[in-house]
């Protein structure tokens, strides 16, 4: 069982993850990518929220320009060595414009959780032993960084060129 993790507080979950071969409840869904391209047209027109569980492999980018019209893009972790959607989360947000709900699933650690956010994350389903305390110690364990992200955040070098 996992919870959403949302704002920093456990979030009922709005959406439900709904299987390629299961008939489409009312309300906001969450959809496979090769579902969503199948049924686009039916999907788009029930002006409900619509989310898209991305696999690891499967890049953004397909979701073309229906990326603004998605309320919640699920990134799959499949085991926590494949850091793709670490990639795929920066680039929603930086290049894609991406303003709705990132939301990490799958197998990650708490140690990414803080890089997770940094490139653009908002939401994580998370084990039930998981706690608010342990993600906001996650999120606060990196005071300067190197790298730039999607969250803004200075540089160490920039912090030191001013």
């Amino acid at each position: 069982m996992t919870k959403l993790l949302k704002s920093g507080a456990f979030a009922a979950d709005a959406f439900n993850t709904i299987a390629d071969d299961t008939a489409l409840p009312e309300g906001a869904v969450i959809v496979s990518l090769a579902r969503f391209e199948k049924e686009r047209e039916t999907l788009l027109a029930r002006n409900t929220p619509i989310g898209v569980r991305l696999k690891s492999d499967e890049n953004p980018t397909r979701l073309g320009a229906d990326v603004n019209r998605l309320s919640l893009v699920a990134l799959e972790f499949p085991k926590f060595r494949d850091g793709r959607a670490f990639s795929w989360a920066r680039m929603l947000r930086t290049r894609l414009g991406f303003k709705g709900e990132i939301r990490a699933v799958g197998d990650f650690l708490f140690d990414q959780l803080s890089y997770q956010h940094r490139v653009g994350f908002d939401a994580w389903e998370v084990p039930d032993h998981f706690t608010v305390e342990m993600f906001n110690t996650a999120l606060a364990e990196m005071t300067d960084v190197y790298q730039p992200a999607a969250d803004g955040k200075k540089t160490i070098r920039q912090l030191r060129a001013r």
